[in-house]
Parts: C-alpha cells; sequence; structure tokens
C-alpha cells in the first residue's frame, strides 16, 4: 500500500481526518500550559517582594524582566532545531512530540516550588519540551494529508484555532488563578493542563498509526532511503524561498510579541482597567489575540478561499506579507495610547483591544498559512528540521521583542510603538516588490501540493 493510499484510508470526522483532533487537543493544552505561564511570568518578575506585598514576587527592574522574557521566548522556539533534527534522524515526530510532552509537565510542574532553582529548572525543561514538541506536531499536521489534497490549508486553520483555544482559556484562567491566589498556583495549574494533553495524545495514537513515524526506518514505505537521497534543484530552491520568508517571520514576531512583555506591562501600569467598577487583571488583555482568532480564524480563510475561486492574488507569500502590514497597522493604536497617557495619565482600554484586533488578523495571514507553506515546500527528508528552524526565526523574533522592550525604557513607549508600526508596513511593502520572483522559485508547489 502507497502512502498516499494509507492516507485516504484514515477514519474522519467533519471531513478530516481524526488523527487531527487529536494533534488539535494536544497541541491546545500544550499551549494552554505555555502562554499561561507566559501571562504571568513578566508580572511575577517585576511584583514586589517585600514582606506586606499581597502577592510578592522577584522584584526585578523592568528592563532586566524584559531581556529575561526575551531570551527565554527565543530560546523555546530557538530549541525547535535540535528538536526537528532529532525528529528527522532519531526518533520520528510522533515519539519526539511524546518526550516533548514529558518534559513539559515536569517544566511546569516544578515551576510551582517556590525556589529560585526550580525557576530556573522549570524553564530550562520547558524549552527542551517545546523544542521536541513544536516543530514535530506541527510537521505530523501536513503529514495527515497526501499530495494534492486541498483540506491541507483548511486543516492548518482549525489546528491553529486550537492553539488560540488553549491560549485564550490559559490567559483567563491561569492568569487570574497567578495573579489572584499566587503566581506558583498558576504556574502549579499549567502543569496540569499540559498533563492532560499528554494523556489524550497517549490515547489518540490509533489515529496517527500513519503519520509522524521515523522515515529512516527500512519498514517504512514512505521513507525508505530517503535521507541518503540528495536533493533535486526544485527542492533546493523551495529551500531558498523558505528561507527568504523566515525573514518575514522574524520582523512579524519581534512586533507581535510585544504582547507578553511590553504590552503586558503597559496594561498593568498604565492602562484604565476599570470596568463597571471592577479591575480587570491585566493578564487578560493577552486573552483577547487567542479570542479574535477563535471567531475569526474562519473567517478569514473564507475570505482568501474566495479569492483563490475568483483567481485573485492569494498566495501564500501574498498572504503572509499582507499579514505583516495590517499587525504593524495595529501598533498605531498604541502610539495613540501612548499619547493619552501623555496627557491624561492613563490610557483607555479600547486602544488595546483596537490594536490586539489587528494584531489577530495580522496572526492569522502569517501564521497557519506559514505552517502549510512549509509543509509543502520542505522535502522530507528535513521536514521537522525546516519546521524547526521556522520555530527558531520566532524566537529570534521573541528576543527581538525583548530588545524593543528594553529600548522602550530609554526611548519611551510612543517611539517604540510608531516605529514598529511604521517599519511593519514600509518593509511589507517593499517585500511585495520581489513576491513573483520568490513564487517562481517555488516552482508552483501550491498548485501541486
Amino acid at each position: 500500500m502507497t502512502n498516499s493510499d494509507s492516507l485516504s484510508s484514515q477514519k474522519q470526522l467533519w471531513g478530516h481526518p481524526v488523527g487531527l483532533y487529536v494533534l488539535f487537543f494536544t497541541e491546545m493544552w500544550e499551549r494552554f500550559s505555555y502562554y499561561g505561564m507566559r501571562a504571568i511570568l513578566v508580572l511575577y518578575l517585576v511584583a514586589e517582594s517585600t514582606a506586606d506585598a499581597i502577592n510578592p514576587g522577584l522584584n526585578w527592574e523592568t528592563g532586566e524582566a524584559l531581556a529575561l522574557y526575551g531570551t527565554y521566548t527565543m530560546l523555546v522556539y530557538v530549541a525547535s532545531i535540535p528538536g526537528g533534527w532529532i525528529a528527522d534522524n532519531i526518533l520520528g515526530q510522533k515519539k519526539s512530540v511524546l518526550y516533548g510532552g514529558v518534559l513539559l509537565v515536569f517544566g511546569h510542574t516544578i515551576l510551582a516550588v517556590e525556589q529560585m532553582w526550580a525557576f530556573y529548572t522549570g524553564l530550562g525543561l520547558i524549552i527542551a519540551g517545546v523544542g521536541m514538541l513544536k516543530p514535530n506536531i506541527s510537521s505530523m499536521v501536513g503529514g495527515l494529508y497526501a499530495k494534492g489534497d486541498v483540506r491541507r490549508d483548511k486543516g492548518f486553520i482549525i489546528f491553529y484555532i486550537g492553539i488560540n483555544v488553549g491560549a485564550f482559556l490559559s490567559s483567563l484562567i491561569v492568569g487570574y488563578v497567578g495573579e489572584t491566589y499566587g503566581w506558583h498556583f498558576g504556574f502549579g495549574l499549567a502543569g496540569i493542563g499540559m498533563t492532560l494533553g499528554l494523556i489524550q495524545y497517549m490515547y489518540g495514537q490509533k489515529y496517527l498509526s500513519q503519520v509522524g513515524n521515523f522515515i529512516g526506518d527500512k519498514n517504512s514505505s514512505e521513507g525508505e532511503g530517503v535521507l541518503k537521497k540528495p536533493l533535486t534543484l526544485i527542492e533546493k530552491d523551495r529551500l531558498v524561498v523558505l528561507f527568504l520568508s523566515f525573514i518575514l517571520v522574524i520582523v512579524f514576531w519581534g512586533a507581535f510579541e510585544q504582547a507578553g512583555g511590553l504590552m503586558n506591562i503597559y496594561a498593568s501600569e498604565k492602562t484604565d482597567r476599570i470596568l463597571m467598577g471592577w479591575l480587570v487583571p491585566a493578564s487578560w488583555f493577552q486573552s483577547l489575540n487567542a479570542m479574535f482568532i477563535i471567531f475569526l480564524g474562519t473567517t478569514v480563510a473564507m475570505y482568501w478561499a474566495k479569492r483563490k475561486l475568483k483567481n485573485q492574488l492569494s498566495s501564500s507569500l501574498f498572504k503572509m506579507i499582507i499579514g505583516l502590514i495590517i499587525m504593524g497597522t495595529g501598533f498605531f493604536f498604541m502610539s495613540a495610547a501612548a499619547t493619552q497617557f501623555e496627557s491624561e495619565g492613563s490610557s483607555a482600554m479600547y486602544w488595546l483591544v483596537l490594536a490586539y484586533l489587528f494584531h489577530t488578523i495580522g496572526e492569522l495571514c502569517i501564521s497557519p498559512v506559514a505552517l502549510s507553506f512549509i509543509t509543502k515546500l520542505a522535502p522530507l527528508k528535513y521536514a521537522s528540521l525546516t519546521m524547526g528552524v521556522y520555530f527558531a526565526m520566532t524566537g529570534f523574533g521573541n528576543k527581538l521583542a525583548g530588545v524593543l522592550g528594553e529600548a522602550s525604557q530609554s526611548m519611551g513607549e510612543f517611539t517604540i510603538f510608531t516605529g514598529i508600526a511604521i517599519f511593519c508596513v514600509v518593509f511589507g511593502c517593499l517585500v511585495l516588490l520581489f513576491r513573483t520572483k520568490l513564487e517562481n522559485l517555488t516552482h508552483g508547489a501550491e498548485d501541486d501540493n
């Protein structure tokens, strides 16, 4: 039986392989744990550590906290490179996701211990765990669909909604528990979420039998000898396009990830968060992005599908460039918020809501599209490694976000927000000029995949 035949024999649910929903819930709980911890990490670092503090933290300076945040989030995604290599050359994607999930359970659980050794150990285990899980579970989603299956992009949209269901719930639940009852209770709750994700992943293995296996296994129908097979000229051209498109990824995430750092602190310290007499927790604003994705995900996907049916421009590169421009535009609302704070001493919540709305639309145009794009262009022998490099680029974007956050302490939020907005819009417009040349190097990948 060929690989295409085995994929077509998979059990289906709502028009997609059941395995997609197993991966959906695995990633949902992994993102619940990661974004839940991320929602309170910077707030925990800058919280006062005095004896009379209601919810004591580490009392770090804002610049120090943003620096650690940037380095940590960078390493989380850079670890995807060795995680992808291990999957391609030793374990396969399926086992790598399993081991990554185990590391994440231990990492988040250890963070619940109120000791500095536990803090750094937990962060280290989370870095290793995400590195093993993140690139491989995304590659497995693409592997559920045979070459030429038009459902692939929609499958990634569904998968991406799962990511943001977890992110939405975690920002509300973990954020509230961490800010109200104690930071370490929040960290521990993130560990419980990851445990649930790991359990359901193990239970759903019977639906993943055709995907994520080690391609170097001599009994593998899809990958026998593929590790020793040299790349063709077309495959090399496609890799060039992928790596050039990763520049967009670095710029996008360098701006977008202000959410967990600078925008998180801005919401806490400079935003009027009183709503009908109740103080909205600062960490809750990070749930806006996930909420908008849940509500707008299918709408954005349908918009691009209609454009394609009308033979209007809707290539992956075009979507990614437009996504960068839209996301950058959202920072003009943060510029307005900073201006209002300077004149009135606080800024309204609606500026943050509008910024997150534009950031979300931009993200829907670039992030799930990029995941699908990689599975179309990456050679089979480098499938997980290429996905790992993509996530590493998001990691460098996270580090850039931390650097920009630090710079805001001397340059001011208005300068940083406005600078990010202008750069993203101008850079996106410049890349549009070279889009056609890059698309020619894909050799019709979006037509035959």
